[in-house]
């Protein structure tokens, strides 16, 4: 496919930010900018990439270019301009008509924006019935016609299935299609790749790119993973504070970054070819509205002068894009690897949990079931094997759907297994939670993906603490206001915290509280489900490196999920791939990253984005959810390039080296040879 095309400065820009202001009215009654002087345009057929940390006003800066704003917003000073009409101009009705038109938008979670007790075809219709004036005679075929264009399996039976009926990215691409249904010349999209795992992330992010290029379609393109915004940019706003920092294509931001703070972006991501954990920035993002003079990142900065905190600078063009730093073009170079941050591994050789032959499954024979002999259907998870020792870290790896999270369920309690044996020790966690005593539930706590939903917003931290502070240790009010602030220490956060309600912290401090709650029980295993996917990179960085800090203070065990492979990398101590359920490869994290890998494996690599415009993932073809593991063979047969007729008969043995073990019929040194070929990266991709 060829590249999509870029922006002819030339041309007249479809949408144009001129020196744009917007505020909003705090708690105090006072009107503060959340955006300031920002000034940016987007050409016909250009993908701009927004980035910078939570808080920067990436979402509020896209969201405005439909001129929608938060209630108590109002815009201060300049225009946002849509084929030069002005959009805070135009009446309701003209708006109305608009969005979800010729401007449209796809959100970052199509689950809760898709409604769940409605079909797929009345969701569609209702698009097509405000946004694309056809006769409702009309509704179904082009429903499938939107379907088809984003390239989903058998539309007609898609339509007839609701929401919870999908995986993760068909519920993102039917989101997709229905922000086409107005034939939108404008598309903005607010981190629709977050929480999507590397492949179904590399699929989406390729199917934007084809129908960009097929429909000639604008993108605003809002994300924290600057590895899909190299993907689909064509240009990049940096943003801090409020304001754009440094524009410019996306090779010259990536490649030659020259702000400060896009560099120590940069620096904050983890990557499979580097060792150890990445640098997090130091401090916090000013709050809104407290900076009145100098450079708002002059207090994180590590080459500020006295100038920076006195002076803002204006914008100047330095190596073909535009700057805002008094410093820029006198800062060197810095490597990444050179920031690396090592922790000496503090794990022990002292076996914690233990799963032996485990089987879980999510059916439930019924009386009908028992009185016809209906066959159980194929367990969700079959056949698994893993042994945790103390102080280590285990990751789970793998596509949605590959039981990663219903590993952990039956761990926990929430889903028992239906056959093996899961211990904690000599203690047997093959029970439900609510059957396991107070002091064996203590021992195994979780950390949430996401914060929001797993703390009480009508409690303050401090309540949110002392409930396992009194249920496992019964301490009074004053021994826990104690403990709870010496827990908040322990995550790096000041005591006057205790009395903020979860709403009045920002997304890395939330998780932080979260993680001082698991703390809290003084557990031995805790585990971690997706804890950094929905953070900033600057956030995950801090908060990997607190883990990895409180392992070794307290000797806890970690077993993590993840579906940033890089991530993977720079905390684990040991991973196991899983594949519908069934174990590919496991073994010592680097022996997996750089040693002999899995077909599967590799396919998993091959599709990790890198902040990098010149990187191309190669991406394997799609698996659909609905396929069951085969009965009898390798669980990866149907999409292994590889595949044998022995495949599809034979289970693999598993074949060691240097304890990395693969479950896979082709030999260790075969697979070495023919994993990198180059007809293997074809079949791959066909």
């Amino acid at each position: 496919m060829s590249e999509p095309q870029t922006m002819n400065m030339k041309m007249t820009p479809m949408i144009e930010v001129d020196n744009f202001t917007l505020g909003y009215t705090n708690a105090e009654g006072r009107l503060v900018s959340v955006l300031r002087n920002v000034s940016l345009q987007v050409a016909p057929g250009e993908a701009l990439g927004l980035v910078g940390e939570s808080g920067c006003g990436k979402s509020t800066l896209a969201l405005a270019m439909m001129a929608f704003l938060r209630s108590g917003s109002q815009v201060q000073n300049g225009a946002i301009r849509f084929h030069g009409q002005d959009l805070f101009a135009l009446k309701p009705q003209s708006l109305q008509s608009l969005r979800g038109g010729r401007i449209g938008l796809i959100p970052q979670n199509a689950g809760q924006s898709l409604t769940p007790t409605l079909k797929i075809d009345a969701q569609l219709y209702e698009a097509l019935k405000l946004h694309s004036g056809l006769p409702s005679s009309q509704w179904r075929q082009h429903a499938i016609e939107l379907l088809q264009q984003v390239r989903l399996p058998a539309p007609e039976a898609m339509l007839e299935r609701y929401p919870h009926q999908l995986s993760g990215g068909q519920q993102q691409r039917v989101a997709v299609a229905m922000a086409l249904a107005g034939e939108p010349e404008l598309l903005i999209l607010d981190e629709p790749t977050t929480g999507l795992d590397v492949t179904t992330q590399a699929h989406i992010l390729e199917l934007l790119r084809t129908l960009r290029q097929e429909l000639g379609m604008a993108m605003v393109f809002v994300s924290h993973d600057l590895g899909a915004v190299a993907r689909i940019s064509d240009r990049i706003a940096v943003m801090y504070a409020g304001e754009v920092i440094e524009l410019g294509s996306s090779r010259d931001v990536l490649l030659e970054p020259a702000h400060p703070y896009t560099r120590a972006l940069l620096n904050a991501i983890p990557r499979l070819d580097a060792e150890g954990l990445p640098p997090s920035l130091p401090g916090y993002p000013p709050k809104v509205g407290s900076i009145t003079q100098g450079c708002a990142f002059a207090s994180r900065c590590s080459h500020a002068q006295p100038i920076c905190s006195e002076q803002n600078a204006p914008m100047m063009a330095l190596a073909g894009h535009q700057v805002r730093c008094h410093l820029s073009g006198h800062l060197e170079q810095t490597e990444a690897a050179s920031n690396v941050v090592s922790l000496p591994v503090q794990s022990t050789d002292e076996p914690l949990l233990l799963l032996e032959q485990v089987q879980i499954s999510y059916h439930r024979p019924g009386l009908i079931d028992a009185w016809l002999q209906r066959p159980a259907p194929v367990a969700t998870v079959d056949g698994v094997d893993l042994q945790l020792n103390r102080g280590e870290t285990l990751a789970l790896v793998g596509e949605s759907g590959s039981g990663k999270s219903t590993i952990m369920r039956a761990i926990s309690g929430i889903l028992p297994a239906r056959s093996g044996q899961i211990r904690l020790k000599q203690d047997d966690l093959n029970q439900p939670v609510e059957q396991r005593s107070k002091a064996l539930t203590r021992r195994v706590q979780m950390i949430f993906q996401n914060p929001d939903a797993s703390l009480n917003p009508r409690h303050t931290v401090f309540e949110i603490l002392q409930q396992p502070l009194r249920l496992y240790f019964g301490l009074n009010h004053d021994a826990c206001r104690d403990k709870a602030a010496e827990l908040l220490s322990l995550v790096r956060l000041a005591p006057h915290y205790l009395d903020r309600m979860p709403g009045q912290l920002s997304g890395g401090e939330k998780q932080r509280v979260a993680i001082a709650r698991c703390f809290a029980g003084e557990p031995d295993l805790i585990l971690c489900d997706e804890v950094t996917s929905a953070l900033d990179v600057s956030v995950q960085a801090a908060v990997l490196k607190l883990l990895k800090e409180l392992q070794q203070q307290r000797g806890v065990t970690y077993l993590f999920i993840a579906h940033d492979l890089a991530v993977v990398k720079a905390i684990a101590d040991q991973v196991a791939v899983l594949y519908q359920g069934r174990l590919c490869q496991v073994g010592p994290v680097s022996e997996v990253f750089t040693g002999h890998h899995h077909p599967y494996t590799r396919t998993l690599m091959n599709a990790v984005l890198e902040p990098d415009p010149d990187h191309q993932p190669v991406i394997a073809g799609d698996d659909s959810p609905e396929q069951h593991p085969p009965a009898r063979g390798c669980a990866y047969q149907r999409r292994c390039p590889l595949a044998e007729p022995r495949c599809k008969e034979q289970l693999p043995p598993w074949q060691a080296h240097q304890g990395n073990r693969i479950r896979c019929h082709l030999e260790l040194d075969a697979l070495a040879t023919l994993i990198d070929r180059p007809q293997l990266i074809k079949a791959v991709n066909a």
